[in-house]
């Protein structure tokens, strides 16, 4: 069961983590008073770390701002909705759904959900350029009042003030109106947490820059493009728009996305041509690295042929020569000798003669040719061949098998097609069923999408968030989710 938290529309304060975190691990830069001391803090860093003042910055008017309102407590509470939560259906849900002001929500979300949300999918107001915010803060402050918080001209108070009184459209207001959201949303992730952010050209640019702001540059995953459309329509700028993106961000560097599911068609080309226990297809007997691991750079006599075959340059044995030795036995018996081919081996890891590593041995056959070559065939007849085989009936080079029940999953990639994940005229037709007829929200995502972000991110008992509920998919899609585990279960 995975949990789902929503707010719709509508401390641990932002910032004292990290002076929690400071202290935790620096005390030594701080005074009795509380006071932390930069010059002590630079003196305890190791030896050659660079500090500088000089960064290329992200600036707008109303960061100081955005930046105020990320450090505000709120001064409002949650009410529960007794009546609704009494209703049958309604009694077991472990889910939150949080109607209200937006920011408001956040705040309390993050003094009890602080590090425990697993995911996060928003799809915030889209910057259009030519309507004002559908979210606006709405706070009583005075120029007076502001410039002293900010420390700024009572004129450029009242700038910042009077571009969020009015729902202004321009890039400054949307990237203050989303500063202090991603601030949160990045207090309420677990460490090995991630979130999806859904925007289309206005502001991806500005978005991705306020991203490495907040989460770290190191922290981005990737830039999905999403397959929004099935029938591109004109555009006005000559290009149809046939994607939006989806960008993703981890708390942590290591952060990776799970395996799909594997296809029919990747599972296609395994096949059983020798009777083997399980379906098999051919692969590389090498992998990369002969310089590093000269050890398995060495010859392999062949069994029907009698040729010393050796790894690609550049290449060794895909395993430790015990294992291969085991692997070749099992066609006919072999034995380690020494070949003197040092200058073959140096050849091949990229090295003098006279620094390759010494005294490896080849995996050559123990008995003549002929023997050898009778009970090779006798292998190739019976079927079930050794891991490592010889194509074109015994007479090709050598070759590994994969089995399919040892192969993982498909990997994600960036480029997600509506065939996959659905497209926004199948979102409507969602909302159509659900709404009879009505469409009362104008870009649903469709649900298939939220599926595959919670596919790849999420485990069992990991709690889900969503801050701008909208038509709130993502609480159908966790539904789906729970009750296709149940159905597997």
């Amino acid at each position: 069961m995975i949990k789902d938290i929503m707010n719709h529309n509508a401390n641990a304060v932002a910032g004292q983590k990290e002076m929690d975190a400071l202290k935790k691990y620096f005390p030594q830069c701080f005074h009795a008073d509380g006071v932390f001391d930069i010059e002590a803090f630079k003196a305890a860093l190791p030896g050659g770390t660079t500090i500088t003042d000089e960064t290329s910055g992200f600036n707008w008017l109303g960061k100081n701002y955005a930046r105020m309102l990320t450090n505000m407590d709120t001064t409002t509470l949650i009410r529960p909705d007794e009546e609704h939560n009494a209703k049958p259906e309604n009694k077991d849900s472990q889910n939150i759904y949080i109607s209200g002001d937006n920011l408001d929500a956040l705040q309390h979300l993050v003094k009890s959900y602080s590090g425990k949300v697993k995911v996060i999918y928003i799809d915030p107001p889209y910057n259009t350029g030519s309507d004002g915010f559908v979210y606006n803060d709405k706070f009583n402050f005075t120029a007076e009042d502001l410039a002293k918080r900010l420390d700024v001209s009572p004129e450029r108070a009242e700038r910042i003030l009077s571009m969020t009184r009015r729902g202004s459209a321009s890039h400054a207001a949307w990237l203050t109106f989303m500063l202090p959201r991603l601030s949160f949303a990045r207090d309420l992730l677990t460490d090995d947490g991630v979130i999806f952010i859904s925007i289309d050209d206005n502001e991806q640019a500005n978005l991705k820059k306020l991203c490495d702001e907040v989460f770290g540059e190191e922290c981005f995953v990737a830039n999905i493009s999403w397959q929004k459309t099935y029938s591109p329509r004109n555009d006005s700028k000559g290009v149809p728009s046939e994607v939006e993106h989806l960008l993703v961000y981890g708390k942590n560097l290591e952060w990776t996305p799970k395996k799909l599911p594997r296809t029919k068609e990747m599972d296609a080309k395994y096949s059983n041509p020798d009777n083997d226990v399980m379906p098999w297809t051919s692969d590389n007997p090498c992998a990369p690295g002969a310089k590093t691991h000269q050890g398995m750079v060495y010859a392999i006599q062949h069994p029907f042929t009698g040729e010393m075959l050796y790894p690609a340059i550049s290449s060794c044995w895909r395993y430790d020569q015990s294992t291969m030795l085991e692997y070749m036995c099992g066609w006919c018996e072999y034995e380690l000798r020494d070949l003197c081919d040092e200058e073959q081996r140096a050849n091949i890891c990229g090295v003098d003669a006279n620094e390759v590593r010494k005294g490896i041995k080849a995996i050559v056959l123990k008995n003549s040719l002929e023997d050898s070559k009778k009970q090779a065939e006798a292998v190739l007849k019976r079927g079930q061949w050794p891991r490592f085989y010889f194509t074109k009936s015994g007479k090709g080079g050598i070759r590994r098998k994969t089995y399919l029940d040892n192969v993982e999953g498909k990997m994600v990639t960036n480029l997600w097609p509506y065939a996959e994940v659905g497209h926004t005229d199948e979102a409507k037709k969602e909302l159509k069923a659900l709404f009879d007829g009505e469409i009362p929200f104008d870009t649903p995502k469709p649900t298939r999408l939220l599926l595959r972000i919670l596919q790849i991110a999420s485990n069992e008992g990991d709690i889900v968030l969503d801050f701008f509920s909208g038509s709130a998919t993502t609480a159908h899609a966790v539904m789906q989710y729970n009750a296709q585990d149940d159905d597997e279960n």
